[in-house]
């Protein structure tokens, strides 16, 4: 047969739409990063204008706090903070300060926003991922063993505390251990994070940290570990009653090497998808926390930021925070990439 023939502009034409669809395909990687960039931008605008909903200023409580009612000393003040321009004029003001790396001045210390958080933030996130470590370990085992042994005595065991561990609120659990192991037996300090005149370096610093890091570590890690059991046990359920578990079994293997080559890998998907998601919820519990265990995290900063109305401070709390729950979410996609290579494949 002889080939037919397309004018010169059709043929041009598809040789251009051939040429735009062997154009190198953008990573995934690249993608979630791109993504991200406008959820930052939208994030500092609404925590900014958030913070102006609330009535009366920092000012004002300053202006309360000296015991002076003149009108004149509390717009100088204003004037000394920025807060007398316009709403569109401070937050042009604070998104150059954000690309110029500048949180702003927090006037209740008397020191950098950004100083403040980083004295902050090593305290909250070791709690925070000592915590995670944790409730993520213990939490996958039980839920594991509760899916492998359904409907008996053990499953029964780890159902009824993960249903407890879940319905009990932070502060009452955070009370009751402290009751427990500081008043009653005094194994364990009631908070704080170091004894006051124990030594700060060396073995006996070390060990005097995790002395009190054992009671808020582990109250907050039962909330999360009943979520992990929970989840898992439910994950590894429906994997068991898939085909390719079927097959693995009838092909021979063994009941162990079955839930550790094929139920283990596959139910754990869903815990990558829970951790990127349950951060924000832990950061919020480690607030609860760092309140009823008095650690100095940046939970007890935002408090007395809130307390004072120190803006400048909260708001770059809140920034810090939601860009860690933010590359925290993006490496869980990644990682979930790396573990379901259908998820790029799609993307």
């Amino acid at each position: 047969m002889s080939e037919i023939s397309l004018p010169t502009e059709e043929r041009s034409e598809r040789g251009l739409g051939l040429r735009w669809l062997s154009l190198p395909r953008i990573p995934y990687w690249v993608q979630r990063v791109l993504q991200a960039v406008p959820v930052v931008l939208l994030i500092v605008t609404m925590n900014f204008f958030l913070m102006r909903l609330a009535p009366g200023d920092m000012a004002d409580v300053m202006a309360g706090e000296s015991g002076v009612v003149s009108m004149d000393y509390v717009e100088h003040l204003r004037h000394s903070f920025g807060a007398d321009q316009s709403v569109f004029a401070q937050y042009i003001s604070y998104l150059g300060n954000i690309l110029h790396f500048d949180l702003g001045w927090s006037f209740r210390n008397g020191q950098p926003v950004a100083t403040l958080i980083l004295e902050r933030l090593a305290s909250t996130g070791f709690l925070m991922v000592t915590a995670l470590a944790i409730s993520i370990l213990c939490g996958c085992t039980l839920g594991m063993i509760a899916g492998l042994t359904r409907r008996r005595s053990v499953d029964l065991f780890i159902s009824v505390a993960s249903t407890i561990g879940f319905a009990a609120p932070l502060f009452w659990l955070g009370l009751m251990l402290i009751v427990l192991f500081s008043v009653t037996l005094a194994w364990l300090p009631a908070g704080g994070m170091s004894t006051l005149g124990a030594p700060a370096t060396g073995i006996a610093g070390v060990l005097d940290i995790a002395r009190h890091m054992v009671l808020p570590t582990l109250c907050l890690a039962i909330y999360y570990m009943a979520i992990y059991t929970r989840l898992m046990r439910a994950s590894v359920l429906d994997i068991c009653g898939q085909d390719f578990v079927r097959t693995a079994r009838a092909k021979g293997a063994s009941r162990l090497r079955t839930a550790w080559h094929h139920i283990l890998p596959n139910s754990l998907l869903s815990m990558v998808t829970l951790t990127g998601l349950q951060l924000g919820a832990l950061f919020s519990g480690s607030i609860t926390i760092e309140t009823v265990f008095a650690w100095p995290g940046l939970g007890q900063l935002a408090l007395s930021a809130v307390a004072s109305r120190d803006l400048n401070l909260l708001l770059g709390i809140l920034l810090v925070s939601s860009i860690f729950i933010l590359l925290v979410n993006l490496l869980t996609d990644l990682s979930y990439a790396l573990l379901d290579p259908r998820v790029e494949a799609s993307a």
